[in-house]
């Protein structure tokens, strides 16, 4: 039973898209290593850029300099 949990930060993803990407890694699993979709759980946790540190500054931080 695969397990996968896909961490984003917080910010614009749809429903939609959450939906596709659930949709998308379940079709890779079945694809490439023959798992059954029914069994395989995804996972979707959205982190707030606060909380998500690069090279020692949060996103948040980073987003700021662009």
């Amino acid at each position: 039973m695969p397990f996968v949990n896909i961490k984003i930060t917080r910010e614009s993803a749809t429903a939609e898209q959450k939906e596709a990407l659930i949709a998308g890694v379940t079709q890779l699993l079945v694809d490439t290593m023959g798992k059954n979709p029914a069994t395989t759980v995804v996972i979707i946790e959205e982190v707030e850029t606060d909380n998500w540190g690069i090279g020692g500054k949060s996103v948040t931080e980073l987003r700021k300099k662009k």
